[in-house]
């Protein structure tokens, strides 16, 4: 059992820095022996738990999309309008992105070309799925608009949402990510919401914003 228990922890050290490296250097410019050095493990260690480093990558993204999924089935256990857990499923990935690296690896390895491997979805198509479900859901509501497309604005918004995260890493620090996604929220309120239910919304942003960002202190 600690022998095991100690396999476990390994694999996890080996995958954290994997996704580290990732996310700050890049799939292509990380080698093997990078994760090596820095997850402070052996080349026999690592070989032992990834053949490969393509391993590695699908393991992050499988990670990413557990935590996905997790995030989602949480939201919903409590109950939330749909509108309201479709912004509580966005900043919650947003939490998962300010708090450690896997899921900002699992982001710049899908917006790098990395192939993703079956079972595991690819990181888009699943938000797009995860999106659209609330998004109809709104609209039954009358949380919005009820004559929008609802499947241009499930794309338009996954757009939105990879975008805002992938300038914000190049361009500024991870911890205002929180505050770029409720500027995110103010703009499609307006567009989506009726007026007599926007001031709900744009509050609930505000609000959703101030605990990502207590969260990450």
């Amino acid at each position: 059992m600690a022998r095991q228990l100690r396999a476990e922890q390994t694999r996890a050290t080996i995958i954290r820095a994997a996704a580290d490296l990732f996310d700050r250097n890049g799939y292509e410019s990380t080698s093997l022996s990078d994760i090596v050095e820095h997850a402070h493990v052996t080349k026999g260690a690592l070989y032992f738990h990834f053949a490969a480093k393509e391993d590695l990558a699908q393991a992050i993204l499988e990670l990413q999309s557990q935590a996905s999924r997790r995030v989602a089935g949480e939201i919903d256990d409590r109950g939330y309008a749909s509108l309201e857990a479709l912004m509580r499923l966005t900043f919650g990935m947003v939490r998962l992105s300010v708090e450690g690296p896997v899921a900002r690896a699992g982001l710049r390895l899908a917006t790098g070309g990395v192939a993703v491997r079956p079972p595991v979805p690819h990181p888009f198509t699943e938000w797009l799925e995860l999106m659209s479900r609330r998004l109809v859901g709104a609209v039954r509501e009358s949380d919005i608009h009820p004559d929008v497309d609802v499947d241009a604005v499930a794309h338009s918004l996954v757009c939105f949402f990879v975008g805002t995260r992938v300038v914000g890493r190049s361009r500024e620090p991870g911890t205002r990510l929180p505050r770029r996604l409720a500027e995110m929220w103010h703009v499609l309120i307006r567009g989506l919401v009726p007026v007599p239910r926007r001031p709900r919304y744009l509050s609930l942003a505000a609000r959703l914003e101030r605990e990502v960002m207590a969260a990450a202190v």
